[in-house]
């Protein structure tokens, strides 16, 4: 059985398999995964990513990216400095912030490859519609919550896992580049692991803080 991403526990098994990938799920921090050698190589990725078409000037996606950023920005202080991770080609929940007050920096290992952005630290980081996509969450969870200070918050937004029975009906598996699928019980395993408190203000946003110095 494959490791989990997330925990890398060894604890997992076999739930769902369609046409083209097969789906696991960690007893441990109860992640659903596709294993390694079946995900899509880099450029298949980026051809995916190429396909969307977000853009800034869009009421219907500043709506959706809405979710996350009127919750998280209520938590703010003034002047709060943010990266934005996995910013996309159309970077755009970092404008909503910047035009709120908020310093923003943004990075994507596609459209905005800057590796220095990642050596900074921030007040809050937000990660919209990316750790779904993620190979090594576990690890990349691990490095975005050490940017933080103490209170310092974590933003994500995910389609969350609710209904293991209905998993082969979900929409959400049907896009290629989408490999980790978290449930609740995922980020409070995963706010446990980084010493953060975790809330969930909408149906596909959780919110962690960090709770002291890392």
């Amino acid at each position: 059985m494959p490791t989990c991403p997330l925990c890398a526990s060894p604890d997992s098994r076999l739930f769902h398999r369609d046409a083209r990938r097969d789906y696991y799920r960690c007893g441990n921090c109860r992640l659903a995964f596709v294993p390694p050698e079946q995900h899509l190589s880099p450029e298949q990725e980026k051809a995916v990513y190429d396909q969307h078409e977000n853009h800034p000037d869009d009421p219907g996606y500043r709506r959706f990216l809405a979710r996350l950023f009127v919750p998280l920005r209520s938590r703010l202080t003034p002047g709060a400095r943010g990266l934005d991770f996995g910013a996309g080609p159309g970077p755009t929940l970092s404008l909503m912030f910047e035009e709120a007050g908020h310093p923003m920096a943004i990075y994507d290992p596609f459209y905005a490859p800057d590796p220095a952005v990642l050596e900074r630290r921030y007040d809050f980081v937000t990660a919209t519609e990316v750790v779904e996509h993620l190979f090594e969450p576990g690890r990349e969870l691990e490095r975005l919550a050490a940017m933080l200070p103490e209170g310092g918050w974590l933003g994500l937004m995910t389609k969350r896992m609710t209904d293991e029975a209905a998993f082969a009906r979900w929409h959400y598996i049907l896009d290629p580049t989408h490999v980790c699928f978290f449930s609740e019980a995922s980020f409070e395993w995963l706010a446990q692991r980084l010493g953060m408190s975790v809330e969930f203000p909408a149906a596909d946003v959780a919110l962690l803080q960090q709770r002291s110095v890392r």
